[in-house]
């Protein structure tokens, strides 16, 4: 066999072998960042408790205070734990609970600032948008290429009135971070795409996606080239 040969056997192997393990190695990345921020947030009380009952059955429990085991057992607390303000928030008692939290959070400074953003940017992604498509194309990082942004709001420029959109792009495959920016109007590219699908969409890395999707804006002369 030439060396010719198996190089491009090895190439091969190598390209076969990095493309099957690469939906897996992201698939890990974001489950590995979700165990890890609902485990951190139990972690604090399950540690003490879980050193509590290994000091008074040290013979029998003692493997409690396994980090491994210590992490799953904060994982199923924080699952246990959102279940539980899911069905509360659905009661009367529940919901004046959380207005009270939300009272009290308000009058902490810069807590108040954050808590409002987060829950009026959930609130306008689970709700319908009035006048535009909630999930647009935009123009980025140039005119040849395209990002999937969520609409979050449309302003008006100063001056002169005209609509913007702020346009929030989600990075891949962790859509929790992202860039915010502020395009005209008729500079967006409209999808009927819901929310669920364009969070698919950005998760996967664009392997979980429509046969088809639009690209230029309608009205525009598809362009051809490259036009920076």
């Amino acid at each position: 066999m030439s060396a010719h040969t198996l190089g491009g056997r090895l190439q091969r192997l190598f390209l076969t072998g990095l493309l099957t393990l690469l939906p897996i190695w992201l698939t890990w990345i974001v489950v590995k960042f979700v165990f890890v921020l609902l485990s951190d947030i139990s972690r604090p009380l399950v540690g003490p408790l879980a050193h509590g009952i290994a000091a008074g059955f040290p013979n029998s429990l003692g493997w409690i205070n396994a980090v491994s085991v210590q992490a799953t057992i904060a994982l199923l607390a924080t699952l246990v734990l959102i279940l539980g303000v899911g069905w509360l928030a659905r009661r009367v008692v529940g919901q004046r609970l959380l207005g009270w939290l939300e009272a009290l959070v308000q009058r902490i400074p810069l807590a108040n600032v954050i808590y409002s953003s987060a829950r009026k940017l959930l609130d306008i992604l689970q709700t319908k948008p009035d006048g535009t498509q909630r999930v647009v194309l935009i123009d980025f990082p140039h005119r040849e290429m395209k990002s999937v942004g969520f609409v979050t709001r449309v302003i008006r420029e100063q001056g002169t009135g005209r609509e913007l959109a702020a346009v929030y792009v989600p990075t891949t495959p962790n859509p929790t971070s992202g860039y915010l920016e502020i395009v005209p109007l008729e500079k967006l590219t409209p999808t009927d795409w819901t929310v669920d699908q364009a969070m698919s969409f950005i998760i996967s890395g664009g392997a979980v996606a429509p046969d088809t999707i639009p690209f230029d804006r309608p009205g525009t002369v598809p362009r051809h080239g490259t036009d920076l």
